[in-house]
């Protein structure tokens, strides 16, 4: 097993942005108390090839609701790798839960950005069975697998990553 990549926290000062434009309602001092209890994504089983992510605080999703979930996680990922997001197989199936741009994309370059690479996870309860879902904080929401890919011959691309999502154009 190739190792390539190492999950992080990002800073409190980030995670405080990220977290206020997404829930404004929530005072400095528990958002602390949030941060203080992010767990790094890890594997449940050595045979697993997707590291869980947890949630920080807990949420409840009317069908059709979604929400931007900040993770307070980075992942710091080798060349030639790329960090793919997915729900967590369960959720998906029982709720149709799914991350609202299907899967998640996150290069080995965005660990470099302003943003100090923070993963966003935008996910929505695609109920057509009417369930609310109701998720505590510590439960994993979201899958990550790490996958090689590769470039074509004349490949020219010299552009720098200064962000998340359309930060690339």
């Amino acid at each position: 097993m190739e190792r390539v990549a190492k999950f992080e926290k990002v800073s409190f000062e980030r995670f405080l942005t990220d977290w206020v434009k997404n829930f404004p309602d929530i005072g400095e001092e528990k958002i602390r108390g949030i941060y203080e209890g992010i767990r790094l994504p890890e594997r449940a089983t050595s045979g697993s090839a997707g590291y869980d992510f947890f949630l920080p605080c807990g949420i409840m999703l009317a069908p059709g609701e979604g929400v931007t979930v900040p993770t307070g996680i980075r992942a710091k990922i080798a060349e030639g790798w790329v960090l793919c997001l997915y729900p967590r197989s369960g959720l998906g199936f029982r709720f149709r839960f799914q991350l609202d741009n299907t899967v998640g994309i996150i290069d080995s370059d965005y660990y470099y950005s302003e943003n100090e690479g923070h993963i966003m996870i935008k996910v929505t309860n695609d109920s057509r069975d009417k369930k609310e879902l109701s998720l505590e904080a510590g439960k994993g929401f979201s899958q990550g697998i790490f996958l090689p890919f590769g470039i074509t011959e004349d490949d020219s691309a010299a552009g720098v990553r200064n962000g998340g999502f359309g930060s690339t154009g």
